[in-house]
């Protein structure tokens, strides 16, 4: 499918791996030039590498995005390296567990820090570049806990949840200059960070029993919600939630299906 983005520069945060790794490469195979940020810089590079190999516009830079310096030194980079910025994917994030019982002060204040503030300052950041852009894009990770949270899951769905406010308030701030602003909300992705795939068969089966597409996410299914959103075909779109869970609790009982079908 043809996105229409080889003339974008695209900026993905957390790109060194996990699904912000997929992300960078999925809008590489587009013909954006896409600049991978991580504090993670190795796996950023590595990316890169392969990119430029395959004859894509691409580069790493180093950045922590709990570090408003580090973060405007990068974006101020990527202007230079690539003659400005088009669209900020805010994929960088980690996530704390924890009934609220236990959690530290630390603990809840770094999952706040790197998903929430950590997104707002590569938006405040990004803003001057994406207002001399004509295609300005801010696509910001949200998650289905931002939705319906899980028990244990205070500061992450806490955090997912400010996202999606802080979104839509940017939405309306930068539409006189045409900027659109949206999140998005995976829902069950194997990940390194979450460890779905590693949960024994039972548990597994409990959490795909939540799902109406009774499968796994893969990181592509984001990835190309994300190609999507950036396009013109999304240039009216802007203050969502896009919710790219397979229907996780569209209906009370989604498993009930699979069991009249004879599937379970």
């Amino acid at each position: 499918m043809e996105w229409g983005l080889e003339d974008r520069v695209v900026v993905v945060t957390g790109a060194a791996r996990g699904i912000g790794r997929t992300i960078a490469q999925r809008f590489s195979d587009a013909g954006a030039a896409v600049a991978a940020l991580d504090v993670a810089v190795d796996g950023a590079q590595d990316f890169a590498r392969g990119a430029r190999s395959a004859g894509r516009r691409a580069s790493a830079f180093a950045c922590d995005v709990t570090d408003s310096a580090s973060v405007k030194r990068a974006l101020a980079d990527v202007a230079e390296a690539f003659g400005g910025v088009d669209v900020v994917v805010n994929n960088a994030g980690i996530n704390v567990d924890g009934p609220v019982e236990e959690l530290s002060d630390t603990d809840f204040g770094r999952c706040l820090d790197v998903n929430v503030t950590g997104v707002f300052r590569m938006c405040q950041a990004a803003i001057p570049y994406l207002k001399q852009s004509t295609h300005g894009r801010i696509i910001n990770a949200a998650s289905f806990a931002a939705i319906v949270p899980s028990v244990g899951s205070a500061a992450y769905a806490a955090s997912k949840a400010a996202v999606v406010q802080f979104s839509r308030v940017l939405a309306g701030e930068l539409g006189p200059w045409d900027v659109t602003v949206n999140a998005y909300a995976p829902g069950m992705i194997p990940t390194a960070m979450n460890g779905f795939a590693g949960l024994p068969e039972e548990a597994q089966a409990r959490l795909l029993d939540t799902l109406t597409l009774r499968r796994w996410g893969d990181a592509t299914d984001v990835a190309d919600l994300l190609l999507f959103l950036a396009s013109d075909a999304a240039r009216y779109i802007t203050g969502t939630l896009v919710d790219v869970s397979g229907g996780k609790l569209a209906t009370q009982v989604p498993a009930m299906a699979y069991e009249r079908a004879g599937l379970l």
